[in-house]
């Protein structure tokens, strides 16, 4: 008999100097998420596509601007509160839940995920972050 576990759950997070309804707009539109969804320098997302109502389905294209490596990341939504809440089940059927807070005049966006088994939780929470942090510094220039 297989049982289940549980799979770590990792959170990131970041405080934008923005109204909530900017922060959603990038956030969530395919021409912004191509130039602010990277990790580092030296990758990029070549191509992103987002059906953003519960059901549909997102897909971004992540390589390395080197062309030695390159992944699609996608899912499929299960709720969409504008401005509020995202939440999506990944291909491989870990869930992710990114909620949008207002405090202070700034926008907090908060991503917990379910973490993968193959890399370490360190390297993951840390290439979630370096987006998260990357999406800030795009809102807040933009």
């Amino acid at each position: 008999m297989k049982t289940l576990t549980a799979l770590t759950k990792i959170t990131v997070e970041a405080s934008i100097d923005a109204p909530v309804e900017k922060v959603w707009q990038l956030f969530t539109s395919p021409e912004h998420i191509v130039k602010w969804n990277n990790a580092s320098e030296d990758w990029h997302t070549t191509k992103a596509e987002n059906d953003l109502r519960v059901g549909g389905t997102f897909s971004s294209r992540m390589e390395a601007k080197d062309g030695s490596f390159g992944f699609d990341f996608g899912g499929v939504y299960t709720k969409v509160v504008p401005n509020e809440e995202i939440a999506y089940t990944l291909g491989d059927n870990r869930k992710v839940v990114i909620v949008f807070t207002v405090s202070h005049h700034k926008t907090i966006v908060t991503e917990t995920f379910e973490a993968e088994q193959t890399n370490p939780i360190d390297m993951q929470k840390q290439g979630w972050q370096s987006i998260m942090n990357n999406f800030k510094k795009y809102v807040e220039n933009n």
